[in-house]
């Protein structure tokens, strides 16, 4: 595809962002099972949900541009979620392995956030109204996500990281 318009790099950064959140499906129901604290157990498993949901919004953004939803391959973020993998198969404390999924986590959370930041941007310049209303909704879950990895990171995991072995 020739990319000489805006409206085309929307469309290509809208079935990549789709991938993506599809990858991350499969990814987050891992990190779910494979995080050692509850807490940060819930947090994928919430946000496992969330995406799922975001999956739903980028199907209706398809649909208002009157393109069936189907993705590329996210190249981006197959490499986030392959370090991630690498991360969880390491031997270690649980805890520094919960601190390591949480780093994951936010890699993926600032990946997403400058993806839909984008999104809604083209979207707007486009007259997208309402693809730019759906993605605006989306990249202010992707913040508060991040923020609540922040959070749990900071009162929870790291400093059980830092005491560990």
């Amino acid at each position: 595809m020739s990319l000489d318009s805006l409206e085309k790099l929307f469309v290509e950064e809208l079935k990549d962002t789709y991938n993506a959140e599809k990858q991350l499906t499969k990814a987050l129901k891992k990190m779910a099972k494979g995080a050692a604290d509850p807490t940060l157990s819930k947090a994928f498993e919430t946000h496992l949900a969330e995406t799922e949901r975001q999956i739903e919004r980028l199907e209706q953004v398809f649909e208002s541009i009157d393109m069936a939803p189907r993705g590329k391959t996210c190249e981006g973020m197959k490499g986030i979620i392959a370090e991630g993998n690498e991360m969880m198969g390491e031997d270690g404390e649980d805890e520094v392995k919960d601190a390591a999924l949480i780093a994951s986590a936010q890699r993926v959370e600032h990946y997403e956030i400058a993806a839909y930041g984008t999104l809604r941007h083209y979207a707007e310049r486009l007259g997208y109204t309402k693809a730019e209303k759906l993605r605006a909704e989306t990249l202010e879950e992707e913040k508060a996500t991040d923020e609540k990895l922040n959070k749990i990171a900071k009162q929870l995991v790291n400093p059980k990281a830092q005491h560990a072995a």
